[in-house]
């Protein structure tokens, strides 16, 4: 496959696994890792895909409403005759929002995500880790949307 052909498969692997995740598509959503996969989602960690899997299907389930976007990808692909041949990088930004109406709660942030992928046994990419680093997130109760909170390296507490 040429690198670009991976860099595309690559991007619609990321891309089924957000969408997976905010349709609540759970079986689906578990074919995007390797069998070793971890990930660390700004200190939340997954030792294996399994407990990632059953973590997200629990706490983002029925009445928690996402929407995941990655964009900007910077996706170095392993050349075929180097000794991690079948690996791969990626750098995505995220933009995220999470609504939970019955605690009356939402939150909107950015972040970087740093994935790295292996090449599976049918060919086709896997993650084996993902994770993100928070560059800020807004939290609000949406009965008081006026007291948001704004949370980043860069925040200033407002008084």
């Amino acid at each position: 496959m040429a690198p670009h052909d991976d860099i595309a498969a690559i991007s619609r692997l990321k891309y089924r696994y957000l969408r997976c995740l905010d349709t609540k598509q759970w079986e689906d959503f578990a074919t995007c890792f390797a069998p070793d996969a971890t990930a660390d989602y700004n200190g939340l960690v997954f030792s294996e895909p399994t407990a990632l899997v059953d973590f997200m299907r629990t706490n983002m389930g029925a009445g928690v409403l996402t929407m995941h976007q990655a964009h900007h990808p910077e996706i170095e692909v392993a050349p075929d005759d180097a000794e991690d041949a079948g690996t791969a990088t990626g750098t995505w930004y995220l933009h995220d929002k999470v609504i939970v109406d019955a605690h009356r709660f939402a939150l909107e942030g950015g972040a970087f995500y740093s994935d790295r992928y292996v090449r599976g046994a049918d060919g086709g990419w896997l993650i084996q880790h993902t994770g993100y680093r928070r560059t800020f997130e807004l939290t609000w109760d949406l009965d008081d949307p006026a007291r948001v909170r704004v949370a980043g390296p860069e925040a200033r507490a407002r008084g």
